[in-house]
């Protein structure tokens, strides 16, 4: 592949609390890094700022950005003279009160930044898209001038990790979410519409938290795990192949990598993408929990399912940590369910039925409880390890 004539610019800051003072401090360094914000956002414009607002969670479980990086952000744009909004879709409930729970609406409140109405959306055209063509998107990302993007960086079963790239899935309204990941069950596809997704919505700028980032069983349910950086870029491929980097995984894992550089969306090789800043090496975590295998297709066919439901990694419960709260069953996107009551009995955990799953691992995502897990089968150990 021929490099670029201009590299990317990922700027990689340390910060190694949230002390509001001290985060502020480091995200203007880091916007600085990359040319300062008047390259990405003018006087006047409305900017819509998006967190990864997953579920209303504390802010030190480390599920959704921290407030304190949101406040930042927040205060640079309204000093910029930027008009500000923010939210988020999340995976269920209302934007303002998983906001509330998150700290992210105090944090609004005391900004006098409102909270965007994520709930309804309106149909676009995307005739350039590699795999989709149309998509609905929230009416008030459409009616801003710009989107500032504020990702978490976390693991994730289906994409490897979640980032940059992944944070604009909550610009589809509601349960429209659900119906992509049907529509896609393969973890290619999906990443391929995840990279349109972002062709469309065009982020001004994305600044990553990974201030303490979410190792394990995440994007819900992992242990926080302190990295001590913010990172910040315009090139949403390069800012996730730098997180890749620092918790030592191979960016081509990430099903988004390929498909980002072939729409020009961003690139993922190292020896194009600048690093300003602090040193990349400083900040690799070589025992970071996150799975370092290859992604595998999701295919459909009675042949190919068989091969599937031996092979794949699958969503498991652990019976003992299940609460029967039915929040896997209500977000299975597929139709029957594929995760569902057992004769219709409530009384007991739900059940996963793996010819009907696509792997889309939605219901260990969204589990309150982190009682879901992806757990490898005897043959996908045997023939990928």
């Amino acid at each position: 592949m021929d490099a670029p004539a201009v590299k990317s610019k990922v700027a990689l800051v340390p910060c190694d609390t949230y002390d509001d003072i001290k985060v502020y401090d480091a995200v203007k360094q880091g916007i600085d890094l990359i040319g300062g914000l008047s390259q990405f956002v003018k006087a006047g414009e409305k900017i819509i700022l998006k967190p990864n607002l997953l579920i209303g969670s504390a802010p030190e479980k480390c599920v959704c950005t921290h407030p304190a990086v949101f406040k930042a952000v927040g205060k640079i744009l309204l000093e910029a003279g930027a008009q500000v909004s923010a939210g988020d879709s999340p995976g269920f409930g209302s934007t303002v009160l998983n906001m509330r729970l998150a700290g992210l609406k105090q944090a609004a409140d005391e900004l006098g930044i409102p909270v965007a109405d994520f709930s309804k959306g309106t149909a676009v055209s995307h005739k350039e898209g590699l795999l989709v063509k149309r998509f609905v998107i929230a009416d008030c990302v459409l009616a801003a001038d710009g989107l500032v993007s504020l990702p978490k960086l976390k693991t994730h079963g289906l994409t490897r990790m979640t980032g940059a790239v992944k944070n604009q899935f909550g610009c589809v309204p509601g349960f429209l979410k659900g119906q992509q990941h049907a529509r896609m069950p393969d973890p290619f596809a999906f990443a391929t519409m995840l990279v349109d997704l972002n062709m469309v919505i065009k982020p001004r700028i994305y600044i990553m938290d990974a201030v303490m980032a979410m190792e394990g069983n995440g994007p819900r349910s992992g242990r926080p795990r302190k990295m001590g950086a913010l990172l910040i870029s315009s090139d949403p491929i390069a800012l996730d192949a730098v997180a890749c980097r620092i918790i030592d995984l191979n960016p081509s894992l990430v099903p988004t990598a390929e498909p980002g550089e072939k729409a020009g969306l961003g690139t993922y090789h190292e020896e194009n993408i600048e690093v300003v800043g602090a040193n990349v090496d400083d900040f690799i975590c070589k025992d970071f929990d996150v799975i370092r295998k290859p992604v595998e297709h999701v295919s459909s066919g009675m042949i190919r399912n068989y091969f599937k439901n031996r092979i794949n990694p699958r969503p498991v419960i652990d019976k003992a940590l299940c609460t029967k709260c039915g929040t896997c069953v209500i977000h299975c996107p597929v139709d029957p369910k594929a995760v569902d009551w057992v004769n219709g009995d409530e009384t007991r955990p739900p059940e996963h039925n793996y010819n009907r799953c696509i792997r889309c691992f939605c219901c260990q995502e969204l589990c309150p409880e982190g009682a879901i897990f992806i757990k490898e089968t005897l043959l996908g150990r045997l023939f990928f390890r």
